[in-house]
């Protein structure tokens, strides 16, 4: 009764956004899926709901909502609280690079800081380069290469992943956005479905969560598919068989990027002679490194004889 009294006194959309983060924060929630604060994630949830897009002008937030559209949005922010369910998946929709993708436990929320390289066109790790195919490795939802492929309309993009569900959504991901003349999504355990493909650009934001890690991780992290999370002892089994195998997948002067995020500093012990550059992105380093073609090369047998100590 008390909570029907004080919600009674909501009205507009900025009042739910406001009562939302309030209960967020109250919960002790998670934000970790698109979202770094309880104020961006009620906002997500509650222009969702009403169908509204997230950069709508703040004039609208004195608008005030119908009694069934509250009630939607309220029982969201309870199922969220009660569940630890990301938004995302309680809305079908995340954002990223600027575009709207549909999510659900199929795969990973989309979330990356490959999202700032593709919005900037990846300077200056591109410049005076010419792309014409390039390839999106572990893609999940598709979110990365169906980015890449709108923000530059001449590339043609594969998409590819392990995970039939994934792959799913990430066709659904691609119709959404018309862009099944440049996209093709492929089942691949990792380079296995583009043999014989070559590409000057591979983007991959592979598992890399280390197994203490996933341990420890908040109940938000369970309602994802754990093969999207995990990658060994110290999280970089899957980063090195991407290390050793794709120099058989880039052109001459191709470029291979990787996001390996707290993995970072277990990869540069573990091949301190190979000359990763750890990208910068506008809140600082985020566990994203740049490697060329010829450095590829140049210290595979290092990178195969670290790859060989784990499985697959």
């Amino acid at each position: 009764m008390r909570r029907a009294h004080m919600t009674a006194e909501l009205s507009t959309i900025v009042d739910l956004i406001r009562y939302a983060a309030s209960r967020f924060n109250a919960a002790g929630l998670t934000f970790g899926h698109s979202h770094d604060n309880a104020i961006d994630e009620a906002t997500h949830l509650v222009l969702s709901c009403l169908h509204l897009p997230p950069d709508l002008p703040p004039a609208y937030g004195s608008a005030r909502v119908t009694a069934d559209e509250k009630a939607r949005v309220l029982a969201l922010v309870d199922r969220r609280i009660e569940t630890r369910e990301p938004v995302a998946y309680l809305v079908g929709e995340a954002w990223f690079a600027s575009m709207p993708f549909k999510s659900d436990r199929r795969a990973l929320v989309p979330r990356s800081p490959i999202a700032e390289l593709i919005e900037e066109g990846f300077s200056p790790w591109l410049d005076g380069r010419d792309v014409e195919r390039a390839l999106d490795l572990c893609t999940g939802s598709g979110c990365i290469g169906i980015a890449m492929a709108a923000h530059n309309p001449y590339w043609r993009v594969d998409i590819a992943d392990i995970s039939d569900d994934a792959l799913t959504l990430a066709r659904e991901n691609i119709a959404q956005h018309q862009l099944g003349d440049r996209v093709r999504a492929l089942r691949s355990d990792l380079f296995s479905g583009v043999q014989g493909e070559r590409y000057e650009l591979i983007v991959s934001n592979p598992p890399y969560v280390t197994d203490a890690e996933y341990a420890a991780l908040p109940g938000e992290y369970a309602h994802e598919p754990k093969l999207g999370l995990t990658a060994g002892a110290d999280g970089l089994d899957i980063a090195l068989r991407i290390l050793r195998d794709a120099p058989g997948h880039l052109t001459d002067d191709g470029l291979l990027i990787v996001e390996v995020g707290m993995s970072e500093r277990a990869l540069d012990a573990l091949l301190p002679e190979v000359p990763f550059t750890w990208i910068e992105f506008k809140v600082g380093p985020m566990g994203v490194f740049a490697l060329e073609q010829r450095d590829l090369l140049e210290h595979a047998a290092a990178i195969r004889a670290a790859a060989a100590q784990r499985p697959g």
